[in-house]
């Protein structure tokens, strides 16, 4: 019985010694492998800015987004003259023409708050559209870089998304990436 025991515990205690060295070495080995691991870090819209496409593209909005305030301020004078020649007149209208011209004027109201918002999200739509090319270049060149580079990963810092990063251990590609798109 005391054998059984004396047995049991020798192999508890080598088990235990064995568990030691495997955790040991488990702890370094990703120490060493996060020490061989680069990254690269940029700010997505610094680059993006950089570019020479991006002028041109912001250019064409802003051309865009005059032509639809031009005409939703159209639209709104417009309705301004006939809200005022509507209060002009209110006391010398008859109540069904009152009536018509409220009606008139609230339809024409709703028909210039829906333009406004149809714009809106049409200009949402063309620069989306527009920048879409743009940024399929930059996330090539962020690809092409990060391979020529040997990077593991490549950080976007915009928004304070990494407020940390150790120099040792990364770097900063927002130079090769620019040069790479132009």
């Amino acid at each position: 019985m005391k054998k059984t025991i004396f047995a049991a515990l020798m192999l508890f205690t080598a088990l235990t010694a064995g568990a030691q060295d495997v955790n040991t070495q488990g702890k370094n080995v990703p120490m060493q492998t996060a020490a061989s691991l680069r990254f690269g870090f940029f700010s997505y819209q610094d680059v993006l800015q950089s570019a020479p496409d991006y002028a041109e593209v912001q250019r064409n909005i802003e051309t865009l987004r005059g032509k639809y305030q031009a005409e939703m301020k159209r639209a709104s004078d417009e309705f301004n003259l006939k809200y005022e020649a509507f209060l002009d007149g209110l006391k010398d209208f008859a109540p069904a023409i009152r009536m018509k011209r409220q009606a008139e004027l609230q339809e024409l109201m709703e028909k210039n708050m829906a333009f406004k918002q149809e714009a809106t999200r049409l200009l949402q739509q063309a620069e989306a559209d527009a920048m879409a090319p743009l940024k399929a270049r930059l996330n090539q060149a962020i690809a092409k870089v990060g391979a020529q580079k040997a990077l593991a990963f490549i950080l976007n810092t915009d928004n304070n998304a990494a407020p940390y990063l150790n120099p040792e251990l990364g770097e900063n590609v927002s130079a090769a990436i620019s040069a790479e798109l132009q």
